[in-house]
């Protein structure tokens, strides 16, 4: 996960010192993240099918972590590099990369080493919310997209029930989540994250809320035990009040590959 300016309060330090946990712990919020991941990965895959197929692209993962959507676009055939500020992050996720394709790569997102419209594909999912400059991060995304490129996010809202359900919620809900994960003041509302893309040639197709699937067995589970179940699961909803998933086009025509 990208570090935070000096002086912000949330806590990405957390994540050099998961190691293993990204991939087995079940008494840590990494947990959350990992059935979240599984959730969209389908989703993205058949955006990029319906745009690319039938051939493999360039896909850069913007705060890729321990390799969660990496290293299943790999093994999609896909040719993938993954971004991240916690080396600790990219070693794990190397380590879970049965293709060894993916190239991990130490970088800012917000100064990305990379030229000009040199990926099909652009991932910033579970990030934005991270850092104090959003924009910055958009934007060198939208720059390192060809034209007709597609970016995909997924943040947080800032409102009162995002708060109380991402936030407090999980803090008491779930075992060993550290102090200032997330912080309020960097969720961005829909509209912010639209606004953002639209400044950077990107030009939003889709955006769709995404929750937790409460009433569940597994979510009861969770509640009584603080350890995420292994079929607790996420879904997507026509509400956009506590998370969102979407993706935009970068203006412009294709890039011939």
């Amino acid at each position: 996960m990208e570090k935070a300016h000096a002086g912000d309060p949330v806590n990405n330090a957390v994540y050099d010192s998961l190691d293993e946990r990204w991939y087995d712990a079940t008494d840590d919020p990494i947990a959350l993240l990992r059935a979240e991941s599984a959730a969209r990965i389908p989703w993205i895959e058949a955006r990029i099918k319906k745009r690319y197929s039938p051939r493999a692209v360039r896909v850069l993962d913007v705060g890729c972590g321990g390799g969660f959507l990496s290293n299943p676009l790999a093994r999609s055939g896909h040719a993938v590099t993954g971004v991240d500020a916690s080396q600790a992050s990219l070693n794990v996720a190397a380590r879970h990369d049965p293709t060894r394709s993916v190239r991990y790569v130490l970088a800012d997102a917000r100064r990305l080493p990379f030229s000009d419209a040199s990926f099909e594909v652009v991932c910033a999912m579970d990030f934005l919310e991270h850092i104090d400059e959003p924009v910055a991060a958009i934007a060198e995304a939208a720059r390192v997209l060809v034209p007709g490129g597609l970016f995909f996010f997924h943040t947080f809202n800032r409102n009162w029930l995002s708060y109380l359900v991402v936030i407090k919620g999980i803090e008491w809900f779930v075992r060993n989540v550290p102090r200032d994960l997330h912080v309020l003041r960097l969720f961005l509302k829909p509209e912010e994250t639209l606004a953002m893309c639209a400044a950077n040639q990107l030009a939003v197709n889709e955006v769709r809320g995404f929750e937790p699937a409460i009433w569940s067995w597994a979510f009861f589970r969770l509640l009584g035990t603080g350890r995420v179940p292994k079929d607790f699961e996420f879904r997507f909803t026509s509400s956009t009040r506590i998370g969102y998933t979407g993706f935009a086009t970068k203006a412009g025509a294709e890039i011939p590959a």
